[in-house]
Order: C-alpha cells, then sequence, then structure tokens
C-alpha cells in the first residue's frame, strides 16, 4: 500500500539526506528523501511511475525506499527549502575569489535558471548569485553595489533600511558590475554614462523581476538592483495600512467617472503600491483601464499597461495623449514629473476620465501648491481634484520579540489626547534578524477636496491654510496616524518619530 502525505512539513526533512542528491535531479523527478523509519528511508514522490528515480535513490543511499505520494507542490515547495544554501555564503564566497578566476565572468547571460543550482561558476559569478540569493531570503527591497577609493561595499535596503551586508575585495568591482551589466543586457564598455536595465530572475522557486541603475562615480560605477517578488500578489486595499474611515473613502472615490485622485510623498513611501491596491479595486470588467508607468512594477490582468521609453519619445505626457484616443475610463499616470504631464492629466480628468497619479511632496496639502508652481490654474484643479492621500512606511514591530514599557513623560506629551498606558518597542531575534522589525505598513492622510476647500484653492492660498482647513474637517495627519498605529502596537515610537515627526 502506498503511503500518502498532503504536505510535508520542516520536521519531515532532514539536511544531510538531501544533500546527497542534486538539485537538478529531484527538481526534474520530483522526489525528496525525507527521513529514516524502522522500514526504510521514506522518499517523497509526487508520481506513483517514477520508478527510475526512486531506483537512483535506493542506489545512492543503498538503503530500503519507502515511497510516501505528496502533492507535486508540496515536494516542489520542501525542495526549495531544503535546498535553500547556494554554495557558500557570499562572505565565503568572496574570501574565494582570485584574480585568476576573473575571466569566467563575462561568459554570456542565458535567460533565467534558478540560482540553487549555479553551483559551477566562476567566484565573482557565485558571489553575485549568492548576494541575490540572500537579498531574496531576507526580503530585501534593493541591492547596493557602492565602490570608493579602497574598498568596495555592499548594502541591503530590509524594511525600508540600508544596512551593511559585506565588502568584497576591491579588485574584483569591475569584474562584478560587468556580471551585472551583462545579466541586464547593458554595455559593459560605457562606463562613463548612467544606464537602466532588466533582470529576470529564479531564486528557489520565485520569480523575481530585477530593475538595475548604474551611475559612474569617482571611484567607478556605483550599481543598484531594486529586487520585485512577481509572485508576490498585488496588496489588496485593505492590507496597506488606511483605517477604516479612509478605507471607505478611497472605496467611494473610485466609483466616480471623473476627476483626479493622487497619492503623494517621497520615493520609496509606498504610492505606487497604494495606486495599483485602488485599480484592483476596480471593477475592469465595466470599465476600461489603461496605465502608463516607469517602470510597469506589476502585471494587472485586464489592464493595459504601457512602458514609458524616453529614448523613443515615449514620455508620460506623449503616452497620455494617446490614450486618450482608446477610450479609457480610468487612467493610471505612474508620476507627474512635468507640467506638460500635470497639464494633460487635468485635461482628462475634465474630460470623463477618473485619472490616478503620484506625486512626489511631503504632504497632501502641498501636493495643492505643487501642481500650481508646475502651471496648472488654480481653477481647473479645483473643479478636477477629488483627493490627495499622503503616505509614509514604517516598519512593523516583530511580534516574536517585541517588549512593552511604560511612557516616559517626554512620550506621553507627544500624544494631544487619550495617550496609552504603554508603548511597545523593538528587540531583536533570530526571525527579524536582530532588527526588531519584520515587514511595513503605512501611514496615511487623507484630504478629501470639499467646496469649501475648493473655493480656498480658487484663491490660491498656501499650504498651511490648506491644511488647517482639512484638519479641521476631520484629517488625520501623518504624525497622528502614526501615533495611532504605535498605540496599537504596530510600530515603535521611534519608528514614527523617524519617519513623520520632522514634517
Amino acid at each position: 500500500m502506498l503511503l500518502k502525505k498532503d504536505n510535508i512539513d520542516d520536521s519531515d526533512l532532514t539536511a544531510a539526506f538531501a544533500e546527497k542528491l542534486p538539485l537538478s535531479f529531484v527538481k526534474k523527478n520530483l522526489v525528496l528523501p525525507l527521513h529514516a523509519s524502522a522500514d526504510g528511508l521514506l522518499v517523497a514522490i509526487a508520481d506513483p511511475a517514477s520508478l527510475h528515480a526512486l531506483d537512483e535513490v535506493r542506489r545512492a543511499f543503498n538503503m530500503k525506499v519507502v515511497p510516501v505520494l505528496v502533492p507535486a507542490g508540496e515536494v516542489l515547495d520542501a525542495i526549495h527549502r531544503i535546498y535553500e544554501r547556494p554554495s557558500g555564503t557570499a562572505e565565503r564566497v568572496a574570501e574565494e575569489i582570485s584574480e585568476e578566476s576573473l575571466e569566467a565572468v563575462a561568459r554570456q547571460w542565458e535567460g533565467p535558471r534558478d540560482l540553487l543550482e549555479l553551483v559551477d561558476e566562476a567566484p565573482v559569478i557565485r558571489l553575485l548569485n549568492s548576494l541575490l540569493f540572500q537579498a531574496v531570503k531576507e526580503k530585501a527591497s534593493d541591492v547596493h553595489i557602492e565602490p570608493y577609493e579602497r574598498e568596495l561595499e555592499v548594502r541591503f535596503r530590509r524594511d525600508g533600511v540600508l544596512s551593511h551586508v559585506i565588502s568584497p575585495p576591491k579588485a574584483v568591482q569591475d569584474s562584478l558590475v560587468s556580471r551585472v551589466k551583462i545579466m541586464s543586457g547593458l554595455d559593459i564598455a560605457e562606463k562613463r554614462l548612467p544606464q537602466d536595465g532588466r533582470i529576470r530572475l529564479l531564486v528557489a522557486g520565485n520569480d523575481i523581476d530585477a530593475r538595475v541603475s548604474t551611475v559612474p562615480t569617482s571611484f567607478g560605477e556605483r550599481v543598484v538592483i531594486r529586487l520585485l517578488d512577481r509572485k508576490g500578489g498585488l496588496v489588496r486595499l485593505s492590507e496597506l495600512g488606511l483605517s477604516k474611515p479612509q478605507e471607505a473613502s478611497v472605496e467611494a472615490l473610485l466609483t466616480r467617472s471623473t476627476g483626479i485622485i493622487l497619492s503623494t510623498g517621497p520615493t520609496g513611501s509606498g504610492k505606487t503600491t497604494t495606486l495599483y491596491a485602488a485599480l484592483n479595486r476596480i471593477n475592469i470588467n465595466e470599465r476600461n483601464v489603461i496605465t502608463v508607468e516607469d517602470p510597469v512594477e506589476y502585471q494587472l490582468k485586464g489592464v493595459g499597461q504601457i512602458q514609458v521609453n524616453s529614448k523613443i519619445g515615449l514620455t508620460f505626457a506623449s503616452g497620455l495623449r494617446s490614450v486618450l484616443r482608446q477610450d479609457p475610463d480610468v487612467i493610471m499616470v505612474g508620476e507627474i514629473r512635468d507640467p506638460e504631464t500635470a497639464a494633460m492629466a487635468i485635461q482628462a480628468s475634465l474630460t470623463g476620465h477618473l485619472v490616478l497619479s503620484t506625486l512626489h511632496t511631503n504632504d497632501a496639502p502641498t501636493a495643492v501648491t505643487r501642481l500650481v508652481d508646475m502651471g496648472v490654474e488654480p481653477f481647473l484643479l479645483s473643479s478636477s481634484l477629488l483627493a490627495v492621500i499622503g503616505q509614509r512606511l514604517v516598519r512593523v514591530l516583530c511580534p516574536s520579540c517585541r517588549e512593552e514599557h511604560p511612557l516616559s513623560p517626554s512620550e506621553k506629551a507627544l500624544f494631544k489626547a487619550g495617550a496609552p498606558s504603554s508603548l511597545w518597542k523593538a528587540k531583536g531575534c533570530p526571525k527579524c534578524m536582530g532588527t526588531g522589525y519584520r515587514g511595513q505598513t503605512g501611514i496615511f492622510e487623507f484630504m478629501h477636496i470639499d467646496p469649501e476647500m475648493r473655493a480656498l484653492l480658487l484663491k490660491s492660498v498656501d499650504a498651511s491654510t490648506i491644511r488647517e482647513h482639512a484638519i479641521s474637517k476631520g484629517m488625520t495627519t501623518l504624525n497622528e496616524d502614526g501615533l495611532r498605529k504605535a498605540a496599537q502596537g504596530i510600530t515603535s515610537l521611534e519608528e514614527v518619530i523617524r519617519v513623520s515627526m520632522g514634517d
């Protein structure tokens, strides 16, 4: 009788057994040795007909084999978990690197292969593979390769904060950068100009989209690789961190047929994620949705997504102009960067389209003055603007190690009213790699444009007057929303101060 199992827990896995079989073999045949029992070696298989693979396992271990039928997806997931150990950490690979081994770096990139399988490559290639694997495993959003006069530094951005990872030998700098450029299709001979490219990676079965940017510095080319998990899926509107009233307001606005909704904040504050969550909430079966983006970060089924390419003249403004001929109901403009794009977005919102876009400002009220500075007439802004969402990202406290502590008088003074009796602070444990934080969430201020606000916009008042009116109408500021999340134990007071108290 064939044994069956619905899933494979970590307690079922034995690393010593798995390491005796090549990863390529177990992935191809979906077969994985688990652990020894009184009856023999338990081996997970996805296909009962994989007799030849079981014979190979029997010969490799010289033991009786007991097959266990497990769903294919569970076997593959277990394989990725047990083999999450590429050939040496980045530190060990860096120590192995020698001048003689750098010639093999320039071989052509043949497309995405799982980094776990690339164990026989040259040391510099293995160094980059190890760095990318480690970055994905630790859920880093960016990898920074930074050259200095006498050293080379690699840093990861995890949960919005950069931290040092490794300092490879200075001698590998050119080879490491060249390898990145080969993988991303860039010109390795051009070292005087900035370049942008993309890499499609497979890391432990995860499909990763990596955006590469290189810029020349005094001590060589600096590289930043932004990582995006294509399997990660879109964040829902309810998962952004909006309060219930804010979420309800956004959903109500998404039913409108005309007007413009802006998401504002500095770089890396989650503006694009907010727009995608909003688009995901729209019924695209009944509405024609088109986006103009730079770059297209997530694939949305049923949505026409246009990639900006300034080299051939496809800018936000020209793309938006063409989109208007496609009979759209909803338009998303990745970013309003210049007066022409601002004017086109406003005109589109006034001619029967719902427009969503982002803007780089410190908070919601200053978005109005920023658009006026770009040349948008106040009467057009007053007629078209529906709402502005200001936002930041704060790190979420690790639930495994956070500590509760009473408020000090200075901390209590930060709360205008209803200060909690205690707050939570970060400690650090292996699950959060000693940082005390795991993941990020948003803090928001939602500025609705009511009739009184429209009258203020017509008068071209300053941002402070707009802010005062919004607050008088019940707008929760970024600081207040951050303090609310700190009081709930979602984040720490230190995070709120770091992210929003300076505004």
